[in-house]
């Protein structure tokens, strides 16, 4: 399929792009391209074929979700700049 300089011209308009003429040209060139390769992408039958969102399946690489213990009071609050009994102590940002 072949694209046209108008369109070229029409698409940058929407996308607020200002283009020089070499630009325009390139783009004319390189879309016309790829609008002819999706042609040949619908030349292809898909019937069989099962929608996916995703090429290849996909699983949850995260660790088992456990309870353990955590950490004691005393030993966080070793690691607080400012703290008040088994709180951390913040600087007050609203009046």
């Amino acid at each position: 399929m072949k694209i046209s300089r108008e369109e070229v011209l029409h698409v940058a308009k929407l996308a607020r792009l200002e283009l020089s003429s070499e630009e325009i040209e390139r783009l004319t060139d390189q879309l016309s391209n790829i609008l002819t390769y999706v042609e040949k992408l619908n030349q292809l039958d898909t019937k069989e074929v099962e929608p996916t969102s995703h090429v290849m399946s996909i699983s949850n690489v995260f660790r088992e979700d456990r309870a353990r213990p955590s950490l004691p009071v005393e030993k966080v609050m070793q690691n607080a700049p400012d703290a008040e009994g088994p709180f951390f102590r913040v600087p007050k940002i609203i009046e």
